[in-house]
């Protein structure tokens, strides 16, 4: 089935604890479709990048199956540009530098061949975008999945209340989902994120795991815990790249598959922290994607007599 991914594909430089890169690519719609290229043939973006953007960049997409048609390149314009550092737990960064450049005018333009798509990932971006992106849409997908954060939520809540009604599931970390529904208990927060209008919510915890939430339903997956995180950035789009990867390769939206996928999506992105930026998960196999995904059974099977 189709997957459609709208989002940043950008520049990142970054710092952690194990050293520092200059800039490499970066951007949610970039770790998305990746990780989703391992799972499902038809990967289609749309994002926007700058005149500065190397060819090299576009072609590792392209190499790895996604269709880039939906790619606009601003020629006298500068690519968006994040720069951040990493405290000592891995857990906490510092933004440096932000520049919106591209980004800031976005305009995203759905290509006639991307319509009737299944799947529909919203990458994090200004909620009025997304909004634009379902309204563009030809035919509803089978299943639209958003990604968001507390930075929309203190300057666009009303924008991203709008589009919350029109998703299928949402993506947020346990902070960002206390935050919108003013309340620290998670099943309480998750129950009001719901009624809001997604009737799936995926709330990440990082180095603990996400829990799936889907009416009195819950699952919880586990994190693989790494000898080393050596950079955290992307993990995140990762994760949701091989959810929704997964679930696209399998046409199947049941709660039950979607806990498979969460565990795929948590295979990706445990790949993601092993290496800076896109360097691990640009090389898999689909070996170390299978053995990994047992690593999680492994560690969350057991018996009781």
């Amino acid at each position: 089935m189709s997957l459609l991914t709208v989002g940043s594909v950008a520049f990142d430089a970054l710092e952690t604890p194990f050293g520092k890169t200059d800039k490499i690519i970066g951007g949610a719609a970039t770790y998305i479709t990746l990780a989703a290229s391992y799972f499902t043939k038809e990967n289609n973006l749309v994002a926007v990048v700058g005149g500065d953007f190397p060819d090299e960049m576009i072609s590792l997409l392209q190499d790895h199956g996604v269709n880039t048609e939906g790619l606009e390149i601003v020629k006298e314009g500068k690519t968006f540009f994040w720069s951040g550092k990493y405290h000592e737990d891995m857990n906490t960064r510092d933004t440096l530098i932000t520049e919106l450049n591209v980004m800031e005018h976005f305009d995203p333009i759905i290509p006639e061949s991307y319509q009737g798509t299944t799947f529909l990932m919203l990458g994090n971006t200004v909620p009025a975008t997304q909004k634009l992106i379902i309204e563009r849409m030809t035919s509803r997908p089978k299943l639209i999945m958003l990604d968001t954060m507390n930075l929309w939520m203190n300057i666009a809540m009303d924008d991203l209340k709008a589009v919350l009604k029109m998703v299928d599931l949402i993506t947020i970390n346990d902070e960002e989902a206390r935050q919108l529904s003013g309340e620290y208990s998670l099943r309480k927060a998750a129950k009001k994120i719901m009624e809001m209008g997604p009737k799936t919510l995926i709330i990440k915890k990082g180095e603990h795991g996400a829990l799936l939430f889907q009416g009195e339903r819950i699952f919880f997956a586990p994190a693989l815990p790494l000898e080393e995180v050596f950079d955290p950035t992307g993990a995140g789009d990762t994760f949701a790249g091989g959810f929704i990867g997964y679930l696209a390769s399998t046409d199947d939206i049941s709660f039950e598959n979607m806990k498979r996928a969460i565990i795929y999506g948590s295979a990706m992105a445990s790949f993601c922290v092993e290496k800076f930026g896109t360097e691990r998960i640009v090389n898999l196999t689909q070996e170390e994607i299978n053995a990994r995904v047992q690593d999680f059974v492994n560690l969350s099977s057991f018996e009781i007599q």
